[in-house]
């Protein structure tokens, strides 16, 4: 296999690729996840800066690629979904997904008999895939043996033996098998560019695994997490590889049946160069540290291994809101006409948090609105948008749209302000008032300095005319804590869990001058942070309803982003011309409003999170995605009022888009919190209730163990015939070299515990 590099000039030459870790580089270096997720979004001009791959490899004796020296032993076959021009739009987009669902199944299944190597999911419509080339063959006969075995076309204009693919990243990676990178080695295919290893280097991992894996999760994802965890994501280096590799081989023993060959297969060699060879020596040094290792005694499973398997879970939940553990999922290609226009002047990467930061803002312009959710409960446009990202990295780019949004409100606002200035002039504090207060002040827009008094009397004031919103808008989520005198995180949190359910609020007085008053609380926010202070604010209200009926987004910029100054379009009274017809529909609406297709909408994103909540086994996902569907099905609705009660599916998309936006965003910062604290809750209840006696031993325990047990639940007599119908009902072994009784994988999945 060989890289293709571009020179200045035009020519491409190429350089082999000698180990996994150095292709995995490449696939994940330089801009390759950010343009992937960006030609995904139909940005298919940015696919020419992808690498490139060649895998057929003839190359001259100059590394150009023209030419023949000696042929190759793979080839490379590129599948490339066309379909039928005659359907519609959503039926082409369904044949797509048809076709594209079923490759790697069956391409797997036929691994063995095509030889397989390496299978990919290409950047746009389709896959490529590697196979042993049968030198009988021609290049052509080999694609055309491999699409008659497959039953899958391939695409004829990439059957030329130069021919390059553009990579993805290693999120794309179906499968790889190392025989690809000994096959450059062998045959020597491409030109000597870089120096060959030395014959007296050793292939530094003989017998390692790529593809091993512990209940479905790969053990290179397991050694990364562990890194990350417990060394900083540093990989051992020359000084301390010897004991950070012993510690790493003594806490996944366990999980690789304590066997030398088993830890062989799956412990990186942090001896070997990095084309992938090592002395004899460093072979021999490694091969001994494993020994070491397996020699301490046994203890179970390391607590450490068990933070790693738990948090390695919860990434798991992240993959399942349709993105990756770095990116979220991409927004849909079309976009609504008013989502396209309000994010129209800000670059590609803030689109995201703009495209839901302006929520808040269009549902204050509701009122007197309520929408019928699936399930007949009656909701309003609430939405609480939280804003999470590093410090300067540009959250600041909400603000014009939301400006804008806000401008006629804040325009009504003023004359009230002044009228409730002058009566307060004339009925001075501390006095009976001459006065009563007019009953048709109504101030929306708050500031972020209110007294208790205030923000009751903004509440009833809103409520009394029209059943209107009021609005907050903060640069730091802490300054949510001024709207109200307690100025303290928990009344921000029941003031949230209120205003999502519009549940009453306000204060009742006996004073004469006391503002007095109870009315459903309708209190929408931006508010912005950083990850840190996001956790520390919120850490109380994670598993109390509270981080679940926010609306989080996030802002990711690529590397080449991020020490570059965003430049914004211009925002002038043209802009403003084109929001006015959106505004204006929103504040013409009133009463109950329904649309079935938004309806069918949100209980098929229902039925789609049940499903992923149990195949990534998250409770976490499962509890945060119950209202992300109400707040996405929300939007869906505010849209569907905004565009003149037109549904489309831009709308549809981009409401199947923001629900799994919110909820990769709340997995990301709050998913790990969760699912720790949910799972601590399932513990407390099975100890409060009655408990069997094999329960309450750890994984591995002793036949004296298993006695001072019987003893402390007070059980009579031995208890031997008990540990023997254990073992013929297959809930336990007994592993005679540690002396230990086990627990075996039939019991945890029969009784659902998480040992």
């Amino acid at each position: 296999m060989s890289v293709h590099v571009i020179n200045t000039d035009g020519v491409k030459y190429m350089r082999p690729v000698h180990s996994r870790a150095e292709y995995l580089k490449l696939r994940n270096g330089g801009f390759q996840k950010e343009n992937v997720a960006r030609i995904r979004q139909g940005d298919e001009a940015l696919k020419a800066s992808l690498v490139q791959m060649n895998y057929s490899c003839l190359p001259n004796e100059d590394g150009t690629l023209k030419g023949s020296k000696r042929m190759s032993t793979t080839v490379g076959m590129d599948i490339d979904f066309k379909a039928p021009t005659e359907l519609s739009a959503e039926e082409q987009q369904a044949w797509l997904s048809e076709h594209m669902e079923k490759v790697p199944e069956l391409v797997l299944a036929k691994k063995d008999a095509l030889g397989l190597q390496m299978l990919e999911r290409s950047a746009t419509k389709g896959y490529h895939l590697v196979f042993r080339r049968r030198p009988e063959l021609s290049q052509e006969e080999n694609l055309k043996w491999a699409s008659e075995l497959l039953g899958v076309k391939y695409d004829a204009q990439a059957k030329d033996i130069t021919r390059v693919f553009f990579t993805t990243t290693e999120a794309e990676l179906i499968y790889l098998d190392d025989e690809i990178f000994e096959i450059v080695a062998a045959s020597q295919c491409c030109s000597s560019q870089e120096a060959s290893p030395q014959t007296s280097d050793l292939k530094h991992q003989p017998s390692f695994d790529p593809e091993a894996r512990y209940n479905g999760v790969l053990f290179k994802d397991i050694i990364a997490k562990y890194w990350e965890l417990f060394n900083g994501g540093k990989e051992p280096v020359e000084g301390d590889r010897n004991a950070l590799t012993f510690e790493l081989a003594v806490t996944i023993r366990s999980i690789c049946g304590y066997s030398l060959e088993q830890l062989m297969q799956v412990v990186p060699n942090y001896w070997a160069k990095p084309d992938g060879t090592c002395t004899a020596e460093d072979l021999a040094e490694w091969r001994k540290t494993l020994e070491n290792a397996l020699k301490e005694p046994r203890k179970g499973m390391p607590y450490r291994l068990k933070q790693v398997l738990q948090s390695l879970k919860s990434q798991q939940a992240v993959k399942a809101c349709g993105g990756t553990l770095t990116t979220p999922p991409p927004m849909p290609k079309k976009l609504p006409p008013l989502i396209r226009l309000l994010t129209k002047n800000v670059p590609w990467f803030y689109k995201p948090a703009v495209a839901n930061a302006v929520f808040p803002g269009l549902g204050a312009h509701l009122h007197g609105v309520k929408f019928r959710y699936w399930d007949n409960v009656e909701h309003e446009a609430t939405f609480m948008n939280i804003l999470i990202g590093r410090q300067s990295i540009g959250k600041g780019t909400i603000k014009k749209p939301i400006e804008y949004i806000m401008e006629d409100i804040k325009q009504r606002d003023q004359p009230n302000r002044q009228r409730e200035a002058e009566w307060k002039q004339k009925n001075p504090g501390a006095k009976q008032k001459k006065d009563p207060r007019p009953t048709d002040i109504c101030i929306q827009m708050l500031i972020d300095n209110l007294t208790d008094a205030v923000f009751n009397q903004r509440i009833v004031d809103a409520n009394n005319n029209g059943q209107r919103f009021i609005y907050t808008i903060v640069d730091e989520i802490e300054g949510l804590k001024k709207v109200t005198s307690k100025g303290t995180v928990d009344e921000v949190g029941l003031l949230i869990r209120k205003a999502f359910d519009n549940s009453d609020a306000g204060q009742e007085r006996v004073g004469a001058d006391s503002v007095s008053g109870i009315a459903p609380l309708r209190w929408n926010f931006n508010a912005s942070t950083t990850p840190p202070n996001a956790r520390k604010f919120f850490y109380k209200m994670v598993n109390d309803g509270t981080v679940s009926r926010l609306d989080v987004s996030t802002i990711i910029r690529g590397e080449d982003d991020d020490d570059t100054e965003p430049i914004l379009g211009i925002y002038d009274h043209t802009f403003a011309a084109e929001l006015k017809p959106y505004i204006d529909r929103l504040e013409a609406a009133n009463g109950l409003i329904e649309c079935p297709q938004s309806k069918k909408l949100s209980l098929d994103m229902k039925q789609e999170n049940k499903d992923a909540a149990k195949l990534y086994e998250s409770e976490a996902y499962r509890v945060f995605s119950y209202r992300a569907n109400v707040i996405a099905w929300l939007k869906g609705m505010v849209l569907y009022v905004a565009h003149g009660y037109k549904w489309s599916k831009e709308i549809a998309d981009f409401v199947r888009w923001t629900q799994q936006y919110n909820l990769w965003c709340k997995m990301l910062y709050f998913g790990q919190q969760l699912e720790k604290e949910l799972r601590e809750e399932v513990e407390i209840q099975r100890q409060s209730g009655p408990q069997n006696l094999l329960e309450l031993l750890s994984d591995e325990f002793t036949k004296p163990q298993y006695y001072q047990m019987r003893q402390q639940q007070g059980k009579s007599g031995s208890g031997d015939g008990t540990l023997r119908s254990w073992q013929s009902r297959g809930y336990i072994v007994y592993d005679e070299v540690s002396g230990r009784y086990v627990k075996t994988e039939l019991y945890k999945q029969k009784f659902g515990l998480k040992h």
